[in-house]
């Protein structure tokens, strides 16, 4: 009897152990960290390649840890009911003292305590249960396939298919949400998590919400002489400059500025050292023209395959609008570069906690990046376009508006161009929005 007994009370603690295997082993494999594994994997690592294995086939593994983890629990509870009715007999308090007993056993030491641990140590863990759960796996797979086709069925009689209703997030959207949470959790910096944002963004931004608008660019008329064209082009603070004869729509090329200088020391080792007009258009390399429809990626990729820098933004209509550059987009992704040459200009002045002047061509996206805020930008790209597509006119000086919770007034204006603006963002009590006040 006492070996009986002995051998019974071994085989609770088994199967209580077995239970907490079962335990720790679905936390480890659900938690563990995709990524990780898949350097592991890449590594050569065995182990990592049967837990990649294991949570591709993720409804496999569940139903054969839920099988294994019940099959042991309730055996555990049977057997110790069984010792105790033994013991005690039938008629007694000892049988309920037992199943509490047994209750808080399975609670703490077969599910709490391998469950903390896993979850804490998940790729230690996953790593070290997976070949013994791959192998339960695979001989519980008749059993588990059965059961997971019984539940499909239950649920298309109420005309649920579950493989179909599986929520479905974008894999931008799912490194998205981690850059965001790291940020939150004091992980990485705002300047690393923007830069990792604009990345993803690049494909859902078009050339036209970042180029440099034609009224900033600075072009030289092709049909000036010779000598005032290298005046011109020497005097500008850039190396590409756009040349149009005839208007300034009809941009006939590109002059680099060291083209121009090698034509220069060409001539002036010859015995003719003129340079004429013709000659420098001649130097000029063909004029790019893009869609302003184009995304940042595939420009980025075009300028790469095409071994260029600069290119023409032309509308719908083949007007052109402006242009675009390699840094231009590069500075989408890392933040404004400047050289010895570029003016240091942000078009933001702090004037309070809550309070700025703001530049009126100042890009949304680069307001929105530096001071942390989320005006929308899908139906203008600078500030005073916001302004003007919410208010559908174009305010005078001096008028104020509250917009998607901040408040918008206008500080000067040249003709039709609002140039500055004073933008606070509101606290919680804020006025309703498009209220003019």
């Amino acid at each position: 009897m006492d070996d009986t007994l002995l051998l019974s009370g071994l085989t609770v603690l088994f199967f209580v152990l077995a239970s907490a295997f079962f335990s720790a082993a679905e936390t480890a494999l659900t938690a563990v960290s995709r990524p990780r594994i898949y350097r592991l994997v890449m590594d050569g690592n065995r182990s990592a390649q049967i837990v990649s294995k294991l949570r591709r086939h993720k409804e496999s593994l569940i139903g054969a840890v839920l099988l294994g983890n019940t099959a042991v629990n309730v055996a555990a509870s049977a057997l110790a009911t069984s010792v105790a009715i033994t013991l005690f007999g039938q008629e007694g308090d000892m049988v309920p003292l037992v199943t509490l007993s047994m209750t808080l056993l399975l609670v703490v030491f077969a599910e709490i305590l391998p469950k903390t641990y896993a979850i804490q140590n998940s790729e230690r863990v996953s790593l070290l249960l997976a070949p013994a759960i791959n192998l339960i796996v695979m001989l519980l797979y008749p059993l588990t396939w059965s059961v997971q086709t019984f539940i499909r069925g239950l649920f298309k009689l109420f005309g649920i298919d579950i493989i179909k209703t599986n929520t479905l997030i974008s894999t931008t959207d799912l490194i998205r949400g981690t850059i965001e949470l790291h940020h939150r959790e004091g992980k990485m910096i705002k300047q690393e998590r923007d830069m990792l944002g604009s990345i993803l963004d690049l494909n859902d931004i078009e050339v036209k919400n970042i180029m440099i608008h034609r009224k900033q660019v600075e072009t030289i008329e092709g049909d000036l002489p010779a000598d005032t064209l290298v005046a011109q082009a020497v005097s500008t603070m850039h190396s590409r400059i756009p040349v149009w004869r005839g208007e300034p729509d009809n941009i006939v090329g590109i002059l680099h500025v060291k083209n121009l200088i090698k034509l220069i020391g060409e001539r002036h080792n010859s015995f003719d050292a003129t340079i004429t007009t013709e000659a420098i258009l001649a130097a000029c390399s063909k004029p790019w023209f893009i869609p302003e429809t184009t995304s940042l990626r595939d420009q980025l990729l075009a300028f790469r395959n095409q071994r260029q820098h600069i290119a023409l933004v032309v509308d719908e209509y083949g007007s052109w609008q402006g242009i675009v550059t390699l840094e231009d987009i590069i500075e989408e992704i890392v933040g404004n570069i400047d050289d010895e040459h570029d003016e240091i200009i942000s078009g933001i002045q702090k004037i309070s906690p809550d309070a700025y002047f703001v530049s009126g061509g100042l890009s949304l996206r680069d307001l929105n990046r530096q001071l942390d805020w989320n005006l929308p930008d899908e139906h203008a790209s600078t500030v005073a376009g916001l302004l003007i597509h919410e208010v559908q006119r174009i305010p005078t000086t001096g008028e104020h508006f509250n917009i998607h919770g901040f408040r918008f007034t206008v500080v000067a204006r040249d003709a039709m161009q609002i140039t500055h603006l004073r933008v606070e963002k509101l606290p919680d009590t804020k006025l309703p929005e498009d209220v003019e006040l």
